[in-house]
């Protein structure tokens, strides 16, 4: 072992996890074998203060590493990656989603890698019409499962596998636009705080809105890691939902705003 990596590893814990969150907010996305190697330390070590900064919401972890919160998180990460994040809170908020979808129903969902599970989640229903932005979908969600299935047309944003336009068809091309309408939008949001939902991209936050305007019913769908957050393109007022799927119940100020605005908060 070298002897800058001697010192590091005699480091003060503390010390040690300052710095290594200080290393993966510079670095924006890091692995536990990359921090093992810079820090001096053994991966287990690594791995329990990676578990413990998560707690602390000074990075999220994801599967074999961490990516950093810092001015905005993901913002920039590509769909991959943020598969990885946060596994287990997105299949739980996707399983609460798929209750809330009847078999029939017409059913909207934007893109992210939150949706996505939930189409997965959906593979015992029958006879939904599905209509998304999000690319992935068709070829992960069961045959079995739905009816119809349309994807909005739009500007094709590679990082994030969607599409990014009007929340609309036309039955022959150049003509009138058909009304449609939802029983269910189950949207994904990059934040939620006091003010209501947000993401980073003006274009997503248009259809995620629009997705809304055009619902009986709507239900954001965040994790925890999300709450209490404001990122830079509002979607709608908390309001404009009627559910909040997330992982762990908010508290203090964003609790009592939710219920203020009749949001039911749904969690599991």
């Amino acid at each position: 072992m070298s002897t800058s990596a001697s010192m590091r590893g005699r480091r003060l814990p503390a010390g040690r996890k300052a710095d290594l969150a200080a290393y993966v907010a510079e670095n924006g996305q890091v692995t536990v074998g990359d921090l093992a190697q810079h820090f001096g330390v053994s991966i287990d070590t690594v791995r329990r203060d990676l578990d413990q900064l998560h707690r602390e919401g000074a990075l999220v972890r994801t599967h074999g590493g961490a990516v950093s919160t810092v001015d905005g998180g993901l913002r920039d990460k590509g769909l991959d990656v943020r598969m990885g994040v946060q596994i287990e809170e997105k299949e739980r908020i996707a399983r609460l989603a798929a209750e809330m979808v009847d078999d029939g129903a017409v059913v909207m969902l934007n893109a992210g890698t939150t949706t996505l599970a939930v189409a997965r989640a959906l593979r015992n229903h029958r006879d939904l019409t599905i209509a998304t932005n999000n690319l992935r979908i068709p070829a992960e969600i069961a045959p079995s499962a739905f009816r119809d299935l349309y994807v909005f047309g739009g500007a094709v944003r590679t990082i994030t596998q969607a599409t990014t336009g009007p929340v609309t068809f036309t039955l022959t091309a150049g003509g009138p636009e058909v009304d449609i309408r939802c029983d269910l939008a189950l949207v994904a949001v990059g934040a939620v705080d006091a003010s209501g939902y947000s993401t980073t991209n003006l274009g997503d936050a248009g259809m995620m809105a629009e997705m809304i305007e055009r619902a009986e019913r709507t239900a954001i769908l965040a994790d925890s890691s999300k709450l209490g957050r404001r990122l830079f393109g509002q979607v709608a007022t908390l309001d404009r939902a009627d559910y909040l799927i997330t992982d762990t119940a908010p508290t203090g100020a964003l609790a009592a705003a939710l219920a203020e605005a009749g949001v039911s908060v749904v969690t599991g």
